[in-house]
């Protein structure tokens, strides 16, 4: 199956249901012990659509080739996720903004955070006329997500396009609906480029928004692209594997150094490039530095208990996260997503001998 296809059934599919019995020649666990894993397990989980086309396919791909395995994920939202997983109603979660410390508090058998992977937040738009791709300064997109700028033709989106015949049309701002990382990690990085912004709606998975008729809200990225694929004049904020399936243009944007930057998985590796990952695995990239960067990326977590009950779970969920981190990352580029440095996958991959 091709990467449109795979990304087209997480983009349309409420829930990620994927698992099938491997055929009695195939035994063995790709990345774990298939002695410790006993028949029939089953692992669910629930989070974030950010990473669920990714997720789809590592999910499915590692459960055809592991006997008596099979994982089931439902795309609700980081918020979703988090909820499911503090009320015990999962094996694991998903989330693009790491649990803080009062959710962690909440948590009595214990949290273990593992980025998987990374990618690009981008502002995806439908402007059909339009004949070069749009380049939007950090003061006309915070502008645009502050309900400052309420046409196409504004002078601030202007002084950054000469020479494009920009359109007299109302711009229309999708944003999510649910409790998202997406929107955390997008908030995070609009309160790091304007103190206005930072000061109002603030850093959350759910912000208060300008109160307009031009502010949409739809539920996850896929919700969020196509009802940006469906207005004339809208821009909403997704992850790049969805808004390059749908064909949508995206917007060069202007980063830290004063660069405009094209969403792309180099500029968005070249984000990445100076990180340090803390002892807790917490990364923020809230305004990366570096003249390459493309200035809104982030990481995204599974969420695990330090602790489970039902030993034979416990072996089953590391050994598929082991998959994830060594042969999941070679599909991660082709899907639109950033690949873990071998460094943090080494760290990744220590973190997870704590699971019990």
């Amino acid at each position: 199956m091709n990467k449109s296809a795979y990304r087209f059934c997480c983009l349309t599919a409420l829930v990620i249901l994927v698992g099938c019995n491997a055929s009695s020649s195939s035994s063995s666990t790709p990345g774990g012990d298939s002695d410790s894993l006993a028949q029939n397990i089953k692992l669910q989980g629930s989070g974030a659509s950010f990473p669920a086309p990714l997720y789809g396919r590592w999910f499915k791909e590692y459960s055809s080739a592991t006997e008596g395995v099979k994982v089931d994920y439902q795309a609700k939202g980081s918020g979703g996720g988090i909820k499911d997983f503090i009320g015990h109603t999962v094996d694991f979660a998903a989330s693009d903004a790491a649990m803080n410390d009062s959710e962690i508090a909440q948590v009595d058998d214990g949290v273990v955070l593992l980025p998987m992977t990374a990618g690009s937040i981008v502002l995806a738009y439908n402007l059909p006329e339009l004949k070069k791709p749009l380049s939007l300064s950090r003061d006309a997109y915070t502008k645009i997500f502050l309900g400052e700028i309420s046409k196409w033709n504004d002078a601030a989106i202007a002084a950054t396009n000469e020479g494009v015949d920009l359109p007299e049309l109302p711009v229309t701002v999708v944003r999510r609906a649910d409790s998202s990382g997406t929107t955390f990690v997008f908030t995070n990085h609009l309160s790091a480029v304007s103190k206005k912004f930072a000061d109002g709606p603030g850093v959350g998975k759910t912000v208060n928004w300008p109160e307009s008729d031009k502010f949409i809200a739809a539920p996850k990225n896929d919700g969020v692209t196509a009802t940006v694929m469906q207005t004339p004049g809208a821009v909403g904020y997704v992850e790049f594997g969805f808004a390059e399936q749908a064909k949508l243009p995206m917007a060069t944007l202007e980063n830290a150094s004063g660069k405009f930057i094209e969403p792309t998985l180099e500029n968005a590796t070249a984000a990445l490039a100076g990180v340090e990952m803390p002892k807790d695995l917490r990364a923020w990239l809230p305004d990366p530095s570096g003249e390459k960067a493309y200035p809104i990326v982030s990481y995204t977590w599974l969420l695990c208990y330090e602790k489970y009950e039902d030993s034979a779970k416990a072996n089953a969920l590391k050994s598929l996260v082991k998959w994830c981190l060594h042969q999941g990352q070679k599909s991660s580029a082709e899907m639109g997503y950033i690949p873990l440095p071998e460094n943090v996958v080494t760290t990744v991959t220590e973190k997870l001998e704590t699971i019990k």
